[in-house]
């Protein structure tokens, strides 16, 4: 065959071709290597390179991958990723689509953790829904750490600094070893029968995976969300990601950064109440001049209401005149009635009787005075009174004797 008549490739048919044969050539591989060059991007995708002291190849980890990996890779860590190999086509570059990432050597630990991770992410103990609300203003902070930790002494610091007026209780206890999930699960049923605290500081120090295995126990899982006190979690560095992290109510970077989140600054507070008072003068002055403007509004009203002062005056004038007029009637009234009644007294006065010529005789019996008014009433020998008109005179008849 002359060379006229062989296909001729493009260089990006050919660069297609080598990458369709690696891909059907390898399918999932595992490398292990130390990153260099690594770069995150605004977009979230992740690229840098794997080498060791024969080679290096370039990697490409994009957003909905890396979003999984629990830490921020840098350059000189040394990593096992599983991956796609490929060439990308542009440059002919061969290349690494990575699926995961972990730090190299931690093997069956990582694959324990993202197990575990999967399945509490399942059961929603991740979900901001059921995580309780951290209080701004506690009244007193509990912190679970290991007395003998550093961290306890930068978290006492901190809130020492930032909130010196608040309660601080330590529930001590181991934060690594095998014991150390028990210990912390027995510190959070502690914290629980107390109910001195409003929130919980879960604290511990960096260190190697292994170092902080404890903080990725099921139970002490379980035992952080079911707490019925919010937890503010601070476990080693900010590149540090523990499943404590995952279920805590907050997590924070380091345990400075769970104290900072937990305590608020006492000038901050200071400011808050200032703006507070501020605002209760303001409402206080607003008070006082709505009501101010509903009384100038009620005199108002109650001006108009009113009658003018001189028309009621000679109102009241003509009322006093009027029950003047009627009360002097009525009197002259009640004094022709006395006179009348007068009168009719007078004349059945006894005494103008006995003025006219007439008499009362009076008989005795017994002490006991009572009017003759029958002549067979008088009895001889008998003492009687007789009433005249000037005067009075005792008798006594020797005779009677009846006229017909």
């Amino acid at each position: 065959m002359s060379e006229i008549s062989r296909e001729i490739l493009s260089v990006g048919d050919l660069n297609r071709a080598i990458a369709a044969s690696l891909e059907d050539r390898f399918d999932t591989v595992w490398v292990s290597g130390e990153i260099s060059n690594f770069k995150a991007y605004d977009s979230g995708h992740w690229y840098f390179s794997l080498k060791d002291e024969e080679g290096q190849i370039r990697c490409v980890m994009f957003r909905g991958r890396n979003g999984q990996v629990g830490f921020m890779p840098q350059s000189g860590d040394l990593v096992e990723v599983s991956a796609n190999l490929g060439l990308y086509v542009p440059r002919g570059d061969i290349q690494l689509t990575i699926q995961t990432l972990r730090r190299a050597g931690m093997g069956g630990l990582y694959e324990a953790f993202l197990k575990l991770k999967a399945k509490l992410a399942k059961e929603g103990l991740f979900d901001e829904e059921r995580k309780r609300e951290i209080p701004t203003h506690p009244r007193s902070i509990g912190i679970i750490t290991s007395p003998q930790a550093a961290a306890l002494k930068d978290v006492l610091s901190t809130l020492a600094r930032r909130a010196p007026h608040i309660p601080i209780v330590i529930y001590p206890t181991l934060v690594q070893g095998p014991d150390a999930p028990a210990g912390i699960i027995s510190a959070l049923k502690a914290a629980e029968k107390e109910n001195a605290v409003d929130v919980i500081l879960l604290v511990r120090g960096g260190g190697s995976i292994e170092d902080l295995w404890a903080f990725n126990d099921e139970q002490l899982a379980y035992a952080i969300a079911q707490s019925p006190i919010p937890i503010v979690s601070g476990v080693g560095h900010e590149t540090d990601f523990t499943i404590a992290d995952f279920v805590s109510d907050l997590r924070a970077p380091t345990p400075t950064g769970a104290a900072e989140l937990a305590a608020p600054r006492k000038d901050q507070m200071l400011q808050e109440l200032d703006a507070i008072m501020q605002a209760l003068l303001q409402r206080i002055n607003q008070r006082v001049e709505r009501e101010a403007q509903t009384l100038d509004q009620l005199a108002l009203r109650l001006s108009h209401a009113l009658p003018n002062p001189d028309r009621m005056r000679e109102q009241i004038q003509g009322w006093q005149q009027r029950l003047n007029q009627a009360w002097s009637v009525r009197i002259e009234s009640w004094k022709r009635n006395q006179t009348h009644y007068q009168s009719q007294l007078e004349m059945l006065n006894p005494q103008r009787t006995l003025e006219r010529g007439y008499a009362v005789i009076l008989s005795k019996e017994k002490d006991q005075l009572h009017v003759v008014r029958d002549p067979e009433e008088l009895v001889a020998n008998a003492d009687y009174e007789i009433h005249l008109a000037n005067g009075v005179s005792e008798v006594q008849l020797t005779k009677v004797s009846s006229k017909t």
